[in-house]
């Protein structure tokens, strides 16, 4: 499925002139590695929103409260409208929603009486703990198990990997071409 030679066989997505047949082979076996970690965070995805019986953005919101107070800052409703990138309406929305399953509290800002601060309730942040939390960390395991060495060269791979695949300023996918300047 990820064969260079299967997905572009003229050549005219990629350059592969100069390349050896191993060379070809490892790095479809990388992307294919690559296609399966996605897999894997899609199926992680699936199964956390249907057990927390929550949607995507819903639980992002519970992520980033979680980090918030983590962090030991307070969250309020700006700032999650900043953090998931959706109106203030759209907020307001999410937080009723969240607030009426006994995900979240509302409460006044202890430093600014005209804001909200909002927190996750303890039994919906140890649920999160237990479950996704608990299967996400697993991850922190394979990152250990590499050395030094190995951690900067993916590190370095997967951040060149991210610049050559970001949509920004591209028209086709709606990106800004303003930001990508």
């Amino acid at each position: 499925m990820y064969d260079v030679a299967g997905n572009d066989p003229d050549g005219r997505l990629v350059d592969r002139s100069g390349m050896s047949p191993r060379d070809l082979a490892e790095i479809g076996a990388l992307m294919a590695a690559l296609g399966a970690l996605r897999e894997a965070e899609d199926r992680l995805s699936e199964a956390s929103l249907k057990y927390m019986e929550l949607g995507r953005t819903d639980m992002r919101a519970l992520h980033f409260l979680i980090v918030t107070e983590n962090q030991g800052g307070i969250a309020t409703p700006g700032s999650i409208a900043a953090h998931l990138g959706i109106t203030t309406p759209s907020t307001t929305k999410l937080l009723d929603r969240l607030e009426r399953g006994g995900h979240i509290s509302r409460s006044i800002h202890p430093k600014d009486r005209r804001a909200f601060a909002i927190a996750i309730t303890p039994e919906t942040r140890e649920a999160a703990f237990r479950t996704v939390g608990a299967q996400q960390a697993k991850r922190f395991n394979a990152a250990a198990r590499l050395t030094s060495t190995e951690r900067a060269a993916v590190t370095r791979f997967l951040t060149d990997m991210t610049r050559e695949i970001d949509v920004t300023g591209l028209d086709w996918a709606g990106g800004d071409p303003a930001a990508a300047s």
